[in-house]
């Protein structure tokens, strides 16, 4: 699964990386080197635009909470419950197939954190956790596969600016090499050439779009072990990244 990442990639960088309009971004947000389910993030989309008569999909940068509530959700707690969908049947899941045919989008993360069992066993009886922090070596934007949907609030008047919601999941599928002595799952990746594609809401071609994405390539990853401190969700600064000596990790 992916549990927890790093979005720490500024809003320059996003916007000239894949090409989106300034005009249609949100606000840069600070670095967060731990975002959480039910945390907001920029994330990249293509929507057909509604202020023009041109039909051409538009890229927009927008910052989004992840955790995704269906359209037809009576509760929108729902989501924290919704923050990956397997790659394996995304495709056909009712809460995901529409928004995997249609709503799918990039988000482009510095890194992700998978937990790892330790020998070493706490107060619950359990074994502790060690965190490894994962991000890519050629590049310092990972582009995860996911997808999005539209939720709206019935309680609330249309001219209300939270009378919609809008929210994510990461797609994720079986670790490769580089992942899977931590960790059985991992998230879906989809390279540039195929980010066009991918976020063209209007291809619905579901086997299509399922090509377009795949795990990072072997030997594309770095890993190692960081420090406990990435558990605690009130905790985002850059020092979580940084490596611990493999004498601490336990």
């Amino acid at each position: 699964m992916c549990g927890r990442y790093a979005s720490t990639t500024s809003r320059k960088t996003l916007l000239e990386t894949f090409e989106i309009d300034p005009e249609r971004a949100d606000p840069e947000m600070a670095p967060d080197y731990n975002v959480a389910p039910t945390k907001t993030s920029p994330v990249v989309i293509a929507r057909v635009p509604k202020d023009t008569d041109d039909e051409q999909p538009q890229r927009q940068l927008r910052n989004l909470k992840w955790g995704l509530t269906p359209f037809w959700a009576k509760d929108p707690k729902i989501g924290a419950r919704m923050i990956n969908a397997r790659a394996e049947t995304v495709h056909g899941k009712p809460a995901y197939r529409q928004c995997f045919k249609s709503r799918r989008l990039i988000l482009p993360v510095s890194g992700f954190y998978e937990w790892f069992p330790t020998d070493e066993v706490g107060k619950s009886g359990k074994p502790l956790k060690q965190p490894y922090y994962i991000h890519p070596t050629e590049s310092d934007i990972l582009p995860l596969a996911g997808i999005f949907d539209f939720w709206r609030n019935p309680d609330l008047p249309d001219e209300d600016p939270d009378a919609w919601l809008v929210t994510f999941s990461v797609i994720t599928t079986n670790s490769t090499d580089d992942v899977g002595h931590i960790h059985d799952r991992m998230p879906m990746s989809v390279v540039s050439e195929n980010w066009a594609d991918w976020l063209d809401p209007t291809n619905t071609d579901v086997d299509y779009a399922r090509s377009l994405m795949a795990p990072p390539a072997p030997g594309s990853l770095a890993t190692y072990p960081v420090s406990k401190a990435v558990n605690n969700v009130r905790k985002s600064g850059e020092n979580l990244v940084k490596p611990i000596a493999a004498e601490d990790a336990h």
